[in-house]
């Protein structure tokens, strides 16, 4: 068991794989454990899970930078992205990062039929390359390697082509602070470094860009009234952005409700650089420069990858590189273990 940041966190050592998977406070299974528990013996109805809906929203949306009223909830990164994907007009030309998650790029290059051209630019180059495009989709931070975009210059750069924005903040909500609110569309899957169920995701949208989504997936849940919505027309949605909800998956609402509210209370410029002082001490230690994100991404070969799975290191496989991840619960001790087992 490990304390860090006022939480209990049931991590091994060496546990360096949350841009995969997040591992929850013992405050989130313990709600979660409680809940299946209700679920087995029958004790709650389905109208129970709407207060964990609001404060999971509310608390998403105060780590991003928008009102509760501008956050829809949904269940994956790819499912609320897709939503904007299937809005956007004909023909639209969209900006992404060449290697980009593609839970982000699919939804785009699926409407190739209606005419929308998807093109792929170097991450650096993005907030250059905006002019001539009627959308850029980005993630905040890449899930590849950790590289953030350069959110500044990409702000500007838009604002003076008037070109939309959806960024991806999957691989950021959790560990970086962020102010949000001036992008038109932001998305965020909740099991990685927001420490919740698999099940739970959300989509920020800003006021002025709301009713250019077409609401697609349409149901009870996204009404005025939901519980006044469930049988007959005409259509009734809801004003605000909860019109794009989906019903939502009970148990990851229940933990994130848990997890979101912990992370809410914390000064996340401390999150920040607790992860990354931990990330440059490990570059460094192997020769290094620091990247000043919490996300490693290391060229190993076969041996060096065995020895960091026999020292117990958790890590993932991405773009034929060894990532990993520090969060709040990691320490030195995990540095430690990566080195030895890298440099010994």
């Amino acid at each position: 068991m490990r304390l860090a940041f006022g939480a209990s966190f049931d991590v091994p050592a060496g546990y360096l794989n949350t841009p995969s998977i997040g591992i929850p406070p013992t405050l989130t299974t313990d709600a979660v454990r409680e809940s299946v528990q209700r679920w087995g013996a029958g004790a709650d109805h389905p109208a129970d899970f709407d207060e964990h809906v609001r404060r999971a929203r509310a608390a998403f949306a105060k780590l991003v930078g928008f009102d509760a009223d501008d956050v829809a909830a949904g269940a994956s990164g790819s499912q609320v992205a897709g939503i904007v994907a299937a809005s956007v007009p004909d023909g639209s030309r969209v900006l992404v990062a060449r290697g980009e998650f593609t839970s982000l790029t699919f939804p785009f290059a699926a409407q190739a039929h209606r005419g929308v051209k998807v093109t792929e630019a170097d991450l650096a180059d993005i907030p250059s390359e905006v002019d001539g495009h009627d959308v850029v989709a980005v993630s905040v931070v890449q899930s590849a390697n950790g590289a953030e975009v350069d959110l500044a210059a990409l702000r500007e750069a838009a604002a003076a082509a008037g070109t939309r924005v959806l960024l991806d903040a999957t691989q950021a909500v959790g560990w970086m602070p962020l102010d949000l609110g001036w992008a038109d569309w932001v998305v965020a899957a909740a099991y990685k470094w927001m420490l919740c169920p698999r099940g739970a995701a959300w989509l920020a949208v800003r006021p002025d860009a709301l009713d250019e989504l077409v609401v697609h997936s349409a149901n009870w849940y996204g009404g005025e009234d939901p519980w006044q919505s469930i049988y007959g027309l005409p259509l009734r949605l809801a004003r605000s952005a909860r019109r794009l909800d989906i019903s939502p998956v009970w148990l990851a609402q229940v933990g994130a409700t848990a997890s979101l509210e912990y992370l809410s209370t914390l000064d996340m410029a401390e999150v920040r650089a607790h992860s990354v002082r931990l990330t440059d001490a490990l570059l460094a230690e192997l020769d290094l420069p620091g990247t000043g994100s919490a996300i490693v991404s290391l060229e190993l070969d076969d041996e060096q990858g065995r020895r960091l799975a026999e020292a117990g290191v958790r890590s993932g496989s991405r773009a034929g590189r060894t990532r990993l991840g520090f969060h709040l619960y990691n320490s030195e001790e995990d540095v430690e273990l990566v080195v030895r087992a890298l440099k010994h």
